[in-house]
């Protein structure tokens, strides 16, 4: 069942990106994404240097479908962490949820302690993404011409 989209009020976008911060510091991590699973960029911070985030973004996403996929042919319902270590640079993706949190960390970090920064921002970012959604279900009840606005209605305006 696909989940309704809401809206991030700009004071969560800045708890959001308060907590990335706080994790690229404590992990001394190169870069810190959230991502929502269909592949678009919530907040991102770091050095990020001439990186595609777009393409980035969309990798994360479709990383975790497949190895989502994966852990259901093995009879898991989802790995809820997913790691790639490199020679220098590794990333590390933590599911919250439609989101995802993606380190980008080097030789300067270790895996241990992402991995125990990531579970405490984790938990703090879904209780930010769980307000933002609440508060987007109640303007949806209390504003009901919005509501009945389609993403073909959407469409139609652009052909």
């Amino acid at each position: 069942m696909p989940q309704s989209p809401f809206i991030i009020q700009e004071q969560q976008y800045s708890q959001i990106k308060a907590v990335l911060e706080r994790v690229r510091v404590e992990c001394a991590a190169r870069a810190v994404f959230l991502v929502d699973r269909d592949g678009q960029t919530i907040a991102f911070g770091g050095e990020i240097g001439d990186m595609d985030t777009t393409s980035f973004s969309s990798l994360a996403a479709g990383n975790v479908a497949a190895t989502t996929s994966m852990a259901k042919l093995i009879g898991e319902n989802v790995f809820p962490c997913v790691v790639h270590e490199g020679e220098h640079e590794s990333i590390f993706i933590s599911v919250i949820g439609r989101s995802l949190l993606v380190v980008v960390f080097d030789e300067h970090s270790s895996l241990g302690l992402v991995k125990i920064r990531a579970k405490r921002a984790s938990h703090e970012i879904a209780a930010v993404l769980e307000e933002a959604a609440r508060y987007s279900a109640s303007m949806a009840g209390a504003n009901p011409a919005f509501s009945e606005i389609t993403e073909d209605d959407i469409d139609s305006l652009f052909r």
